[in-house]
């Protein structure tokens, strides 16, 4: 279950807010060495300024075909060559956009907690089985299924609390 809270985080830190942030562009695939690499594995990116990113490629090389992935890969943002540096830009979001963002935002936390429920059945199952085996004694089945429901709720509820902080986020102007 840890995985899937660390998984529905790092796709909360994609979505994209008012703010820059590395996460927003960290996983953009760049074309590089004749392989497609994750942009966090050939340079640095800083936000030195609440709508700016800086990408310091380790190679300049390969500094064109980081631009050039960072502006096909989302709208919204523009990205300047500047030396050895890219600066990329985030533009304002509208309010329309906004919306749009929690719209997507909602659907990522109801995958998420899909996936909890997932698991759930699962250890469920292995409950059952322990039970059919006779590893498990009756009330032990019933008190495994209580416990398994708490955990479920704790992490239903860190979901639904990220979830609310980053819509909160978003909608922050």
């Amino acid at each position: 279950m840890d995985n899937a809270l660390e998984h529905f985080k790092q796709e909360l830190g994609s979505i994209r807010t008012g703010r820059a942030t590395p996460a927003l562009i960290e996983t953009v695939e760049v074309e590089a060495y004749g392989a497609r690499s994750p942009l966090k594995q050939l340079a640095a990116i800083t936000a030195p300024e609440p709508r700016v990113l800086l990408v310091q490629p380790w190679d300049q090389n390969i500094i064109k075909d980081i631009e050039k992935a960072i502006v096909a890969s989302r709208s919204g943002l523009s990205a300047a060559m500047m030396g050895e540096q890219i600066r990329v830009n985030i533009s304002p979001l509208t309010e329309e956009s906004r919306k749009e963002l929690v719209r997507h935002l909602r659907q990522k936390i109801e995958a998420a907690k899909m996936s909890v429920r997932n698991l759930r059945e699962q250890a469920w199952k292995e409950i059952q089985e322990g039970r059919r085996a006779g590893l498990i004694r009756e009330d032990d089945k019933f008190r495994g299924k209580e416990e398994l429901q708490k955990v479920i709720d704790e992490y239903n509820k860190k979901v639904q609390d990220l979830g609310e902080a980053k819509e909160k986020e978003i909608m922050t102007v």
